[in-house]
């Protein structure tokens, strides 16, 4: 760049990094208060795993199908007034089924997994499924490279995600998180461009372990935060020493860490500008501010999509856009 030009100012783009149930409360606020299709989301695929022959992104049509508004909000997966007859029929051959698949849930993967089978990438399969739903933000998969997440629990083998958290229901004492195949996957080259051309990036409210991880650990993606950590601001999954859902807090203290905002601010200190807590801990916004971030108290409960546009309001306000 040439003396005395000016340095262009990045769009007025969001991007959001999102893993599945807590990330898809935060967007369904975000995308009342800026046009859907200014929004990009990068979500996690570390969850991805075969269902009957099929290839099931849990976070991926979490995320597709709230952008849809076709979500089924009190679950906070799957979609809106499904069945389940599909299912019960496949528990004949397979036994009693740990994983639910609705009947309208099963076209996505069907659909997924036939276009996977003819060498189409994720990335661009799951651009189609958002076209079909009418999704006007744009969604991508963090890498087409398959990452799986494996959690070791004490005394046991390590195992699949999706198995520790429905058919295990997160029980047992978490020893560590494996991100298998991450030393050798590629991000999205979407992902980095989006994250170097948005007016903000925010690490929405997910496990920041098993939701989030997965894309942080991609090969230069931390990089291209700490690039833009000004504009960067994360969100607090923890609340009153209890994870607002999930098993994060169990993660954090398996893992040796500080269950609250601060044991999760410590994680994300290298790449995120502005730290957002619950005004319930608010006795934690010295601490914070210390690792090298500004930090803000504020409402961080989204009971209804209008809490959660609050949130969304006050983050964005906070970084400026």
């Amino acid at each position: 760049m040439e003396r005395g030009q000016s340095r262009p100012l990045p769009s007025r783009r969001i991007t959001t990094l999102a893993g599945g149930v807590g990330a898809a409360k935060f967007i369904r606020g975000l995308v009342r208060r800026i046009d859907p299709e200014r929004l990009t989301v990068v979500v996690n695929t570390g969850d991805d795993d075969t269902f009957y022959g099929l290839h099931v992104s849990p976070d991926i049509d979490t995320i597709s199908y709230t952008l849809a508004g076709v979500a089924n909000r009190a679950q906070g997966w799957g979609l809106d007034g499904e069945s389940f007859n599909a299912l019960h029929a496949l528990a004949r051959f397979y036994g009693k089924p740990w994983f639910a698949l609705g009947d309208r849930d099963l076209a996505t993967h069907l659909y997924r997994t036939e276009r996977m089978r003819h060498g189409i990438s994720l990335s661009r399969i799951t651009a189609e499924i958002a076209d079909a739903f009418g999704v006007k933000s744009r969604i991508i998969p963090m890498s087409d490279d398959r990452v799986r997440t494996f959690v070791k629990l004490r005394g046991r083998r390590a195992i699949p995600f999706q198995e520790y958290f429905v058919r295990g229901r997160a029980r047992g004492a978490v020893e560590k998180i494996e991100l298998r195949g991450i030393g050798i996957a590629r991000p999205n080259p979407a992902v980095l461009r989006a994250i170097g051309k948005s007016a903000a990036v925010i690490l929405a409210p997910s496990n920041p372990f098993v939701s989030l991880g997965p894309i942080l650990n991609l090969t230069g993606v931390r990089a291209a935060l700490r690039r833009v950590k000004p504009r960067v601001a994360a969100i607090s999954p923890i609340v009153a020493g209890k994870p607002i859902k999930g098993p994060a807090g169990k993660m954090l203290r398996g893992l040796g860490m500080e269950v609250s905002p601060l044991g999760v601010a410590r994680l994300y200190r290298d790449i995120a500008g502005l730290f957002v807590l619950d005004n319930a801990d608010r006795r934690y916004l010295e601490s914070i501010e210390r690792l090298g971030m500004r930090a803000l108290a504020t409402d961080t409960i989204m009971a209804t999509p209008e809490r959660a546009a609050a949130l969304a309001e006050v983050v964005l306000r906070a970084l400026a856009v």
